[in-house]
């Protein structure tokens, strides 16, 4: 499944933005991928900006860390309420209140890497389950409609979005 499959009717348009930083990836490949190469990424940042923030009231590089861990959690999980035809409109999230009820900060790096490995093995493992039918199952999410691979392809694109942002605001 390549991401240049994924028409713009399967995603909110406020993904747009985070889905056009894909080239042409394979879901699962990138899925792997993505996750060596932002470890490696984030293993080289020096230890004195972990706890930085580049303006007053933004989070820290642990606090992004924690933030993808649990927006990553939240979308498998979506994705499969909706991979099993369950028709139930799933809510938003508020990441603020996800971020300010964290202790991320008071966490040592290599535990939030550790747990952001494990939580994308889980999701590769549930994206390895899905049927080709049931990775193009529509749902709705935070009042948009939303397939099981669009969900796939922004756990990618969502957690790219984030690494840029480490460069252009805290490297």
């Amino acid at each position: 499944m390549k991401s240049s499959q994924l028409p713009i009717t399967e995603y909110a348009p406020s993904y747009s933005a985070y889905l056009q930083l894909l080239e042409d990836v394979d879901l699962l490949e990138e899925l792997e991928i993505s996750l060596h190469d932002f470890i490696k990424f984030v293993q080289n940042i020096p230890m004195d900006k972990f706890d930085y923030r580049y303006a007053e009231g933004k989070w820290t590089i642990k606090d992004i860390i924690q933030h993808l861990i649990d927006t990553e959690r939240i979308f498998s999980y979506r994705a499969m309420r909706i991979s099993r035809n369950d028709k139930t409109p799933l809510p938003s999230f508020e990441e603020d209140d996800y971020v300010n009820n964290t202790s991320a900060n008071e966490r040592n790096l290599q535990g939030l890497l550790t747990e952001m490995a494990l939580v994308r093995q889980s999701t590769i493992a549930l994206f390895k389950s899905f049927s080709a039918e049931q990775l193009l199952r529509m749902g709705f999410a935070s009042n948009s409609p939303v397939s099981v691979r669009a969900i796939g392809f922004t756990t990618i694109a969502h957690q790219m979005h984030h690494q840029k942002i480490f460069q252009e605001r805290y490297l």
